[in-house]
């Protein structure tokens, strides 16, 4: 059976494979592994999600399906005010993503934990994400709708997709489920996509 990067508790072997990238003018350096999304460098999709987007502003955000991290670490960098959560499944992911916190002097303000973790009554700001498409479109939406209820008022999801994953049936199903989303943008294949909160 192949293994896939949203597996709890991935079987290939663990080798780690570091990288260090620019995001929003920033060096910062990252530790990925094998059964871990993108290892070894910046997949296309988040590399336009921080090509597309100015970084945030201060407040509460979560990095949704965080992976090794690079979203919510990105955030944490560019903006001293911030206070990130990272959530994934992905057990081996998590171990990344908090070992990149404190390489980086960001573990203060950021911190990666299994979704069951997150206080049930915490609400953010902001969700960022490339999310996990390939779970599904049954699991993606429940997972949407489990997150986005924990905006807070006049909060975004920002997330990119890829145009031939669907990104625009994905953008008139939120819609249509309540949850107004526009395109921001669209480079290279992927649409940049904003949902608000009323």
């Amino acid at each position: 059976m192949t293994e896939h990067y949203f597996s709890a508790d991935p079987g290939v072997p663990f080798e780690r494979e570091s990288f260090t990238a620019e995001l929003w003018g920033h060096p910062l350096t990252l530790n990925t592994g094998s059964g871990v999304f993108s290892r070894g460098h910046l997949d296309h999709a988040t590399a336009v999600l921080f090509r597309e987007l100015e970084p945030p502003v201060q407040g509460q955000f979560l990095d949704l399906g965080c992976g090794y991290g690079v979203i919510g670490l990105a955030i944490a960098r560019a903006v001293p005010l911030a206070n990130v959560t990272g959530v994934d499944v992905n057990e081996r992911a998590l171990l990344l993503a908090n070992d990149n916190a404190r390489a980086a002097g960001l573990d203060s303000r950021f911190v990666a934990c299994l979704p069951e973790q997150v206080p049930g009554n915490q609400v953010f700001d902001e969700i960022w994400s490339n999310p996990p498409i390939r779970i599904g479109k049954e699991a993606l939406h429940e997972l949407l709708l489990a997150w986005l209820p924990r905006l807070a008022p006049g909060g975004r999801m920002v997330m990119v997709v890829g145009k031939n994953l669907g990104a625009d049936s994905l953008q008139r199903w939120l819609t249509e489920q309540g949850w107004p989303t526009e395109r921001l943008a669209s480079s290279k294949g992927f649409r940049v996509l904003e949902t608000r909160r009323g």
